[in-house]
């Protein structure tokens, strides 16, 4: 039975989590493919399994689990009828706003009633099991860490070995064939519950009379506190990590499968990892976070271990208080219910109230500091200590803030005085490693005061940069900053990448500047060509509307940005006056660019223009074979296109020079870099420029700063295949 049970609700897991990033990256083309997708699909699931969970422990109460056993059969069958899984007919994005309440409307229906019958499989087989005559039933935690293991090979399998090895319409057939042995096996379980079932396990009685008074509704509380911190925490560091990447399920999973296997480790019988080592390592290492959060840097691996080491080991910490708080078996569905509640708190919190509250990503140094309050609290702790937990933080506060020279004597004028002022704080926080409110409060002085002391020193930027206008959407955060010296200009940037900037200069305000100054790759093109070749151009993605300073008389323009906060941005001529200077009546159509394109009349265009950006991540549906096939049908006989790839990450030019092969395009790329300077705001930047001939690009051909693309022989991205893995750069420069 031991076997049976525990492969039962591997199997669950599996079955559960395989089918998370499957429908993830359903709705993504449809969504941009923004990282608040994933932000989103996790908020319904986590919605999901809550109700999982509620009707497990309700249904119990009120049916006994024989009745509650074929209750569940009844409910596991009727699931089939929305199998296979796959997207709605009629459902299309809405073009203003509102997307994350479509997108859970959305798998609401497509999936919603197969993952709700899963995800009630864990705590009642668990319930079964504890009434089914085994030896071990007084204790079945146990195998919730046979589920979990379940739960992570889904999640590690998914990117590496499901989603290279099949298309999404096999994914959702083989998905409905793990379905389908899994409802045989409950079935299995069920018969043998009637079968041997107990009505009083052993043991039961005392458990019952010790936790009827034991549970309060405080334990209760510290149950949802301790499940909702790294919940949100695990949202906060996979939008953090998959910004400036890209939005697919290999940057997804590894936070989550990371958040389980904690689970796997603090329910086993012996933790692999004990639970005093995580008091330990936490505190260097959230210290180690809070420092890597207060400067920008490049270092992607170096990023990455960081951020996911102190996330695994904070849900260490808080998941192991609550396997220390766990009821016994009797209790379980409550149990189980109420770490429910916190999981779907934490992601209501980071993806609908988030971007709300704040104009940026707050709530990820935020969750930081509530991990750090959650460490065991010592008893007998008085006024005097609560003081000093308050006090001692903010004279930390007060000598960064001297050190850094922010003070009206202008104090700090010696970089040793931050230095000093850096490591008297380091080392304040490890030695309140005792004290969660002096911890939590010193972690986040760090992080408040830390970038305004290297700001200061000139550690942060070649040039002095201030925040005139901050605006969260669900496609990111989008700033726009003044820089004064040595060009006085407005910068926009999203996430963590410039998106363009504009001279203040009435001199100069009409020369593009970034990645699309004119002796740039873009500005290359339209002197290269005679000026009645591109009549009609459009543009995907708005930026700060630079490329519309190469609008020539005559020509019809009409930019694509999925974003509406980008447009408002674009058109406020307080931040930036290139549309109004330029192309004041160039259209503008909001919504996700392929979705609009597939619109326009066949031949539409004569020149299109990629340049559509999430931070520092291309949208990968944009840059599939059936994209560009798309891309095809809508430009005019001797039609160009011209795609940004510019990505620190990322190498895309083989990804477009194998769709050239595939799409029966000619391509040639220019890595440009001469006479670029950053201070000045001429970036380097990577382009490529397509057409159906040589001949329609024969302008290009004197040049030798165009050669052709290579990357014929590599993997090809579709909609339904992407390999990111295959695209990350081994070295070299960044773009």
């Amino acid at each position: 039975m031991l076997p049976l049970y525990a492969l039962t609700l591997g199997l669950s897991a599996l079955v559960m989590f395989l089918v998370q990033p499957l429908y993830a990256r359903l709705p993504l083309p449809l969504l941009g493919g923004a990282p608040a997708v994933w932000i989103t699909a996790m908020l319904f699931f986590q919605a999901a399994l809550l109700a999982g969970y509620l009707y497990a422990h309700l249904s119990v109460r009120r049916l006994g689990l024989k009745r509650q056993s074929l209750l569940h059969g009844v409910l596991l069958l009727l699931a089939f009828v929305a199998l296979p899984v796959a997207l709605p007919e009629g459902w299309a994005p809405p073009a203003g706003g509102m997307h994350a309440g479509w997108q859970v409307g959305l798998m609401a229906v497509g999936v919603g009633l197969p993952f709700f019958a899963v995800s009630a499989t864990a705590p009642l087989l668990q319930r079964w099991f504890v009434h089914a005559g085994h030896a071990r039933s007084a204790d079945p935690y146990f195998l919730y860490s046979a589920s979990n293991i379940g739960s992570i090979a889904a999640l590690i399998g998914y990117p590496l070995l499901f989603e290279p090895a099949m298309r999404l319409g096999e994914q959702g057939q083989v998905w409905t064939g793990g379905y389908a042995l899994l409802v045989l096996l409950i079935g299995w379980c069920g018969l043998i519950l009637w079968r041997r079932f107990v009505a009083e396990p052993p043991g039961a009685e005392g458990a019952e009379l010790e936790l009827s008074s034991d549970i309060s509704w405080r334990r209760r509380g510290m149950w949802v506190l301790l499940a909702f911190a790294p919940s949100s925490l695990m949202l906060g560091v996979t939008l953090h990590l998959s910004t400036d990447v890209a939005a697919v399920p290999l940057l997804w999973v590894v936070p989550l499968a990371l958040y389980l296997l904690s689970f796997v480790i603090v329910f086993a019988r012996r933790p692999l990892l004990p639970h005093r080592w995580m008091l330990i390592f936490q505190v260097p290492v959230l210290v180690l976070l809070a420092a890597t959060m207060s400067w920008s840097h490049n270092l992607l691996w170096v990023e990455l271990l960081v951020h996911l080491e102190a996330f695994f080991i904070a849900a260490m910490v808080c998941h192991g208080e609550l396997a220390a708080r766990r009821p016994a078996a009797l209790h379980l569905t409550e149990f189980y219910l109420w770490m429910s509640v916190g999981g779907v708190l934490g992601g209501m919190f980071n993806a609908l109230l988030a971007p709300v509250l704040f104009d940026s990503v707050l709530e990820y140094p935020m969750m930081v500091v509530l991990v750090a309050l959650l460490r065991p609290w010592r008893a007998g702790r008085g006024r005097r200590d609560i003081a000093l937990d308050l006090v001692l933080p903010g004279l930390l506060a007060l000598l960064m803030w001297l050190s850094s020279g922010l003070a009206d004597g202008g104090y700090g004028i010696a970089i040793s005085m931050a230095v000093f002022a850096a490591a008297v704080g380091l080392a304040l926080l490890l030695a309140w490693r005792g004290r969660p409110l002096r911890f939590a409060l010193g972690l986040a002085v760090l992080m408040i005061m830390a970038p305004l002391a290297l700001k200061q020193q000139g550690f942060v930027g070649l040039w002095e940069s201030d925040t005139i206008h901050s605006e969260r959407s669900f496609f990111g955060v989008n700033r726009v900053t003044a820089m004064e010296t040595p060009v006085r200009a407005h910068i926009l940037i999203h996430g963590t990448t410039v998106h363009g900037a504009q001279s203040q200069d009435e001199n100069a305000r009409k020369t593009p500047l970034t990645y699309y100054h004119p002796d740039g790759p873009l500005g290359q093109v339209f002197q290269a060509f005679p000026f009645w070749r591109f009549n009609r151009v459009g543009a995907v993605g708005l930026g700060t509307g630079a490329a519309a300073c190469y609008v020539r008389p005559g020509q019809n323009w009409t930019f694509y940005e999925i974003d509406p906060v980008v447009e408002r941005i674009a058109r406020d001529e307080r931040f930036f006056t290139y549309l109004a200077d330029c192309a004041l009546e160039a259209d503008i159509v909001i919504g996700d660019a392929r979705l609009s394109l597939q619109a326009a009349p066949e031949g539409s265009f004569d020149l299109l223009i990629l340049d559509a950006f999430s931070s520092d991540a291309i949208p990968v549906h944009l840059l599939t074979r059936e994209a560009f096939a798309m891309y095809r049908r809508k430009l005019a006989p001797g039609g160009v296109i011209m795609v940004h790839i510019s990505n620190r990450y990322l190498d895309l030019e083989p990804v477009l020079g194998r769709i050239t092969v595939e799409t029966g395009f000619f391509g040639v790329t220019q890595y440009h870099d001469e006479g670029t300077n950053e201070v000045m705001l001429r970036y380097p930047s990577i382009w490529v420029v397509m057409a159906r001939s040589p001949d329609d690009i024969i302008e290009l051909a004197p040049d030798p700063r165009w050669q052709p693309l290579r990357g014929a022989k590599a993997a090809l991205w579709t909609d339904d295949y992407v390999n990111i893995v295959g695209a990350l750069r081994r070295g070299g420069e960044g773009g």
